[in-house]
Order: C-alpha cells, then sequence, then structure tokens
C-alpha cells in the first residue's frame, strides 16, 4: 500500500511548525530538529519558520518505508 499524502494533508501553501504539529503529522521538537539539520525545506518571513505542502510530502514521502506485501 502507498500512502498519498496528496489527499492526506490539508491544501495550504505555507504551514507553521504549530500548524502541522496540531494536525499530528510531526511534533514541534522533530520539526525543529529537522529544520536545524536542514532535511526540510523552510520559508523564513520575518523570526518565524513556514514549511511548504510541497517541501513537507516531498519530506514524508522520501522517508516512507514501504509496507511488504503480505503473501499467504
Amino acid at each position: 500500500m502507498i500512502t498519498n499524502f496528496e489527499t492526506l494533508i490539508k491544501q495550504f501553501v505555507l504551514m507553521s511548525i504549530k500548524d502541522i504539529e496540531d494536525m499530528k503529522i510531526i511534533k514541534s521538537d522533530m520539526l525543529k530538529k529537522l529544520i536545524y539539520k536542514r532535511e526540510i525545506e523552510v520559508t523564513k518571513i520575518g523570526s518565524k519558520n513556514f514549511i511548504s505542502r510541497t517541501a513537507l510530502i516531498s519530506y514524508l514521502e522520501a522517508n516512507t518505508i514501504p509496507a511488504e506485501a503480505d503473501t499467504l
């Protein structure tokens, strides 16, 4: 089964760290680590970091390990 993140994630252009945590996708502490390590692309507006829907989906797809099909 392949997860379709396009249908699961709300249609926002940019999301704050709190928005993503509120959707229960990634916790804010983990997002901050990913941003610090430059593992996810961010847009900085003023002093706040925002993540685009495209960047979030790309990160999730790149880090998703597909389940093996059951062989019964």
